[in-house]
Formats: C-alpha cells, sequence, structure tokens
C-alpha cells in the first residue's frame, strides 16, 4: 500500500515513514501543503496522513482541494490540535478520519488500514436533487438556476 505523509515536523513525519514502511508500506513525505497538494496530485494514494497547521497551505485547505478536484483519496488528519470544533472543521472540509498528537503508531495504523479498506469511493460534497442543491458540510439548501433546453 501507498500513503502520502505531510506533515512540517520533519521529525515526527520521519517517524512515521519509518514506522509505516516497517508495516510494509510505501511512504512519500512532503514537508508544507502546497508540496502535499502536488504529490496528491500527482502520484496515485492508497491513504493520505494530513497535518492541519503546515507553512504554505493548511491541512484544512489540502483536504478541502482535493475533494473539490474530485479526489476521493482517504485523508487522515494528524495533528496537535485537540478541539473538537477543529475536528468538525477538518471532517467538514472532507477528511475521513482524525487522530491528535501525542498517537499511538499502531492505532495510527490499524485507523489507517480501516481507511484502505473502505476505499476512495466518489462521493460528491455537494448533492443535487432536481433543482434542489445541498451541500452537507456548508449546511445549505439552495434552488439551482433554470435548467437550460
Amino acid at each position: 500500500m501507498r500513503v502520502l505523509v505531510v506533515d512540517d515536523e520533519v521529525r515526527l513525519a520521519d517517524g512515521v515513514r519509518r514506522g509505516l514502511e516497517a508495516e510494509g508500506w510505501a511512504v512519500d513525505v512532503a514537508h508544507d501543503g502546497v508540496d502535499g497538494l502536488w504529490h496528491a496530485r500527482e502520484f496515485r494514494y492508497d491513504a493520505i496522513v494530513l497535518d492541519l497547521m503546515m507553512p504554505g497551505m493548511s491541512g484544512w485547505a489540502v483536504c478541502a482541494q482535493l475533494r473539490a478536484d474530485q479526489d476521493w483519496t482517504p485523508v487522515l488528519m494528524l495533528t496537535a490540535k485537540d478541539g473538537e470544533w477543529d475536528q468538525v472543521e477538518a471532517l467538514d472540509a472532507g477528511a475521513d478520519d482524525y487522530v491528535t498528537k501525542p498517537f499511538s503508531h499502531p492505532v495510527l495504523v490499524a485507523r489507517l488500514r480501516a481507511l484502505v479498506r473502505r476505499g476512495a469511493r466518489e462521493r460528491p460534497a455537494v448533492l443535487t436533487l432536481g433543482d434542489l442543491v445541498v451541500d452537507p458540510a456548508a449546511r445549505t439548501v439552495a434552488r439551482a438556476g433554470t435548467p437550460s433546453t
């Protein structure tokens, strides 16, 4: 399995990489959001481990951009931000799971395995039902314009 780890804490990212490689995973590492987004767009991954607060581009922005690009690769947020609203915002941005630092490596690996088992299924962030447009993340419902014929 192939995973991308995006974290600006170099030692932590290297430790996660070594641990996942010991589990038999192929791992790429990026140390800022811009490089992480580039890797995610250029290569195919089974999962992405993404920090929230990074230089260049936040994890929230990276995840939201991937979802806007219709990239449904499972994303696990790995962050020191442990507030419930941080978790809500990350999950609403499109993350599939959320783990706070400090973390247990065996639990991280188990959560990644669970995400990969579920797979990257296409799931639109915005649903269209007739002329209604439902955005669950933004909690909005609106009427679409009259369809052109």
